[in-house]
């Protein structure tokens, strides 16, 4: 089994990815593969509406000069999905807008293609507007079918410099928390 990870986050390896870390660190400890895609520095496009990937039917956005293509087929490789974005004024990061846009889009008109994955959502926020953020990236999982495992809290942790949300020991935990749900969920599916 393998869960792929994507931050959204234009600040790579800041508290979007060691939120996400916690989550991974657990799915490994419980034989669960993992990866972690950072999106800072790539190149990521927003949806052109050509519709090509309707009419190809051929699981890939007719965009192939950017990395969305090889996020599709990580999704596509994995069991697990985690989609991961700070907040920037009550929203996604333009990178993962992106990226929830043109793969949500290739998933639907091929079939639905992504359906009955795990999928789980990770926050990071200043102070406020993180469950806008969060309901967004829950919204890409359950129009895809996708199945959304729990935590003991929202899955979110506030800080504003790199490393401040470890200091944010209720996220860090339901991080934690959420690694084991999705682990659990993942052996049941694909166990």
């Amino acid at each position: 089994m393998k869960v792929v990870a994507f931050n959204g986050s234009a600040r790579k390896d800041g508290n979007t990815a060691s939120m996400i870390r916690v989550v991974l660190a657990r799915l490994e400890e419980e034989g669960i593969s993992t990866e972690l895609v950072q999106l800072a520095g790539q190149e990521v496009r927003g949806c052109i509406a050509c519709y090509q990937c309707k009419e190809r039917k051929n699981r890939r956005c007719a965009v192939e000069d950017d990395i969305v293509n090889s996020c599709i087929e990580k999704m596509l490789d994995a069991q697990g999905i985690i989609l991961g974005s700070p907040t920037y004024f009550a929203n996604v990061s333009a990178e993962m807008k992106a990226l929830i846009d043109r793969a949500g889009m290739v998933a639907r008109v091929n079939g639905d293609m992504l359906r009955r994955k795990v999928g789980a959502a990770v926050v990071a926020a200043r102070r406020g507007g993180a469950i806008h953020v969060f309901n967004s990236l829950n919204h890409f999982f359950f129009i895809g079918q996708m199945i959304v495992p729990g935590s003991s809290y929202w899955n979110m942790g506030f800080g504003l410099q790199k490393g401040d949300v470890e200091e944010d020991k209720e996220a860090m935990e339901t991080m934690d928390v959420l690694g084991r749900n999705m682990a659990w969920l993942l052996k049941r599916l694909y166990g």
